[in-house]
């Protein structure tokens, strides 16, 4: 009996000091903020969790949205069994443990075995493989929650036979919400410190949460701290501003993709400032410098072409700054190519020619090379016609001969259309192939 006392009183003590993202922890489903989509009344993973008749899931979303929390009201609502584990410390010998205590719990008991996998992507192949046939012939339902996007972190057998539940960051007015309840709750939020806060010190500390509940709740905490030891009763603005100055940037390997994306979008639709943005968020977040400048190479060619083959020079010689002068310094030198690549004229040309010439290359027969255009320098090569009725254009006095480049099933195909754009104006010198731009719609439709 004074065990137990002495456990509940010790439980008790480590609630009150636990941080006021835990206290304040959802006990039933109405509680969690945001997520409508998914909890509200009538939506699907509600209906499953009170039904008791949850099947294999993967909650992905991004930090403080309810993961771990859902995942907590499940193992309060089900019969079955909850045993959770986390990623970061378990191995297969962690999981085999837990499958065969499920294995005898279903034939003792009739009992069915929940596991909670929190960080699951932290899986590797393997890990992830010895989970599979447990998951397929349903002695475990799988719980899985991760931050990253699991058609990158996940193997596509484990995914396909769990249910995906995508959560959103937390919106403003639930967050808005929820910070009120924790200032006022007695016993779980701040209520027991008599505590009011600025509406600007409120607003602000909703906004920088960027719908991550538990950095929020976390920043409310250190600005009502902050607040109690100047003496004061209300949380003030500069406290909040305080509060936040320490966060870490979030940036995970979803969000590589996705920033990439946006930085490489916003030059190719030349503007600089939004691009600025993108390259400051990749170097405050410790993105490798190399890949960044390693994605203007491409995009200079790509994006850029022959509207101004300038910024393929631009593009190269920051990647070169890179390598010679290094971080934080050549920050500037890949600023310097983003805001030229991103105020250049825009073609890509040269990107659909390429892809028109791999096509006829794949998809239409050759006759090989001309013997014209054959090499005929070694002994024997002409007895073979190899450079018979080649016509040397450094012989003629324009510079240029009509003559066929290539074999005759491809001879009037035309990959390189000019876009107008910039430099990409056309040939500076006869063509045989150049035709009026009114037969461009038709060669292009043919092309496709």
């Amino acid at each position: 009996m004074g065990e137990d006392l002495f456990a509940s009183a010790a439980e008790d003590r480590m609630r009150a000091r636990a941080p006021l993202a835990a206290r304040l922890r959802p006990r039933v489903l109405d509680e969690v903020a945001g997520q409508e989509h998914l909890l509200g009344h009538g939506k699907p993973l509600r209906t499953l969790i009170e039904s008791d008749r949850l099947s294999s899931v993967i909650l992905w979303g991004p930090p403080g949205t309810g993961k771990t929390t859902i995942a907590r009201l499940i193992a309060g609502a089900t019969a079955k069994a909850f045993e959770p584990l986390s990623a970061v410390t378990a191995g297969v010998k962690d999981v085999r443990e837990v499958v065969q205590r499920a294995r005898e719990r279903l034939g003792e008991q009739g009992r069915g075995t929940i596991l909670f996998l929190d960080e699951v992507h932290r899986f590797n192949r393997t890990q992830q493989d010895a989970l599979l046939p447990h998951v397929e012939e349903g002695l475990i339902v799988l719980v899985g929650a991760t931050t990253e996007n699991p058609f990158f972190s996940l193997t596509a057998p484990l995914l396909s036979r769990s249910t995906l539940f995508r959560l959103e960051p937390v919106d403003h007015d639930s967050l808005l919400v929820l910070f009120e309840r924790a200032l006022v709750e007695p016993g779980r939020g701040l209520g027991d410190d008599a505590l009011t806060i600025e509406p600007d010190a409120l607003e602000h500390l909703v906004d920088r949460s960027e719908g991550d509940a538990r950095h929020g709740l976390t920043s409310l905490e250190v600005a009502a701290g902050l607040a109690i030891e100047a003496g004061r009763g209300r949380i003030a603005l500069a406290d909040a501003e305080a509060a936040l100055a320490m966060r870490a940037l979030r940036y995970g390997d979803d969000e590589h993709y996705d920033v990439i994306s946006a930085f490489i979008k916003s030059i190719r639709g030349s503007d600089p400032d939004s691009a600025l943005y993108w390259l400051a968020r990749m170097l405050d977040a410790g993105e490798d410098a190399r890949f960044i400048a390693r994605r203007l190479v491409i995009l200079a060619s790509e994006d850029v072409g022959l509207a101004d083959s300038n910024g393929l020079v631009v593009a190269d010689a920051a990647a070169r700054a890179v390598e010679f002068v290094g971080l934080p310094e050549a920050q500037l030198n890949l600023a310097h190519a983003v805001v030229y690549l991103a105020r250049a004229p825009k073609t890509n040309s040269v990107t659909a020619a390429l892809g028109a010439a791999f096509a006829d290359v794949r998809e239409r027969t050759s006759s090989g090379v001309p013997n014209h255009l054959r090499d005929s320098h070694y002994p024997g090569a002409k007895t073979l016609g190899h450079g018979e009725g080649y016509r040397y254009p450094h012989d003629d006095p324009s510079g240029w001969v009509s003559q066929d480049y290539r074999p005759p099933e491809v001879a009037g195909r035309r990959y390189w259309i000019p876009s107008g754009h910039g430099r990409d104006v056309g040939p500076i010198t006869k063509d045989p192939i150049t035709k009026d731009p009114g037969d461009q719609d038709e060669e292009s439709d043919e092309r496709e």
